[in-house]
């Protein structure tokens, strides 16, 4: 039996995957109406002033320890132009793709992952975790094939969709490895602040041309999509700051539950018995891989430079 300092680090992460994945369907909504450039940009500003006032405050409370230093905010910085880049594409892939099967072909991304934790973070992985990730990845095969199977035929844009997703899959592997650092170094309110911060800024140059003010409805859906966003940010950091990354990282097919769901209700997306079966064998997949070992735990406490 897992231990509570265990079980609250995943706890955790699965509220906040689901909190992204309804945000992926928001953000779809407001990509298909104002593009994935402008959905994006405005979702960040609008993060931006959720998070400034409560990074100030959260500054004020710790004095001089409040701001990064310049390795950490360098790490800030990367990771926000690589979600910057990586979001763009998967946003823009779902106008064409939809919602459950984008998921799906995401799901690359937690098995590269667990490889580059093992290379850049030292960790060692266990055979669980990887054998975990391969029933979930076969899980996601069964939706991909029968879907094949059934003779469906894609439009050009439909396929570039799928090649930026798969796109996006590649440096979300990156950033999920990268994610465990950066919650290492930092707490969930400084990471949800500068991400927001940062990928603003980076998006920024293009807005004048790319970004008209949104109003109305879509003002209101970027709105929720920027809460969810912060919401996530927040939970995952704090998360991956107490847990391994291959602990957490298989969790993150549990995703394709909500996606399923998110795409069913926002846009009418069928969910077939073969998404059904593909979903008992991700879920069978993440329990095999999160029962590797017990998480360390780490109180919290970023470890040093």
């Amino acid at each position: 039996m897992r231990s509570r300092s265990s079980l609250i680090p995943i706890c955790v992460t699965l509220a906040g995957l689901a909190s992204f994945s309804v945000m992926d369907g928001v953000m779809k909504a407001a990509s298909i109406a104002a593009g994935a450039y402008a959905a994006l940009f405005w979702r960040n500003v609008f993060g931006l002033g959720l998070m400034t006032p409560v990074w100030l405050f959260t500054r004020r409370r710790e004095g001089a320890a409040g701001f990064p230093t310049l390795h950490v905010l360098a790490l800030h910085l990367g990771r926000a132009a690589l979600c910057g880049v990586m979001a763009g594409l998967f946003f823009w892939g779902t106008i064409y793709t939809p919602l459950a099967e984008a998921m799906a072909l995401s799901f690359i991304a937690p098995l590269i992952a667990l490889f580059l934790a093992a290379v850049f973070l030292g960790e060692r992985i266990a055979r669980r975790a990887f054998a975990g990730s391969l029933l979930a990845l076969a899980g996601v095969g069964v939706i991909v094939a029968g879907t094949v199977a059934a003779g469906a035929h894609y439009s050009p844009a439909a396929v570039h969709g799928m090649i930026a997703i798969l796109c996006s899959a590649v440096l979300y592997a990156a950033n999920l490895v990268v994610q465990r650092r950066q919650a290492q170094l930092a707490g969930p309110v400084e990471i949800a602040f500068f991400q927001n911060l940062f990928i603003a800024l980076l998006f920024a140059p293009g807005a004048w041309w790319l970004a008209a003010v949104p109003h109305g409805g879509l003002l209101a859906l970027i709105g929720v999509g920027a809460a969810l966003a912060v919401v996530s940010l927040m939970l995952l950091g704090w998360a991956y700051a107490r847990a391994e990354a291959q602990v957490l990282v298989p969790l993150e097919y549990t995703a394709f539950i909500w996606a399923c769901l998110v795409g069913w209700l926002m846009f009418g997306e069928a969910v077939t018995l073969r998404t059904l079966g593909g979903v008992v064998l991700i879920v069978g997949g993440c329990l095999l891989a999160i029962a590797t070992r017990t998480v360390p735990s780490d109180n919290g406490q970023p470890n040093p430079a």
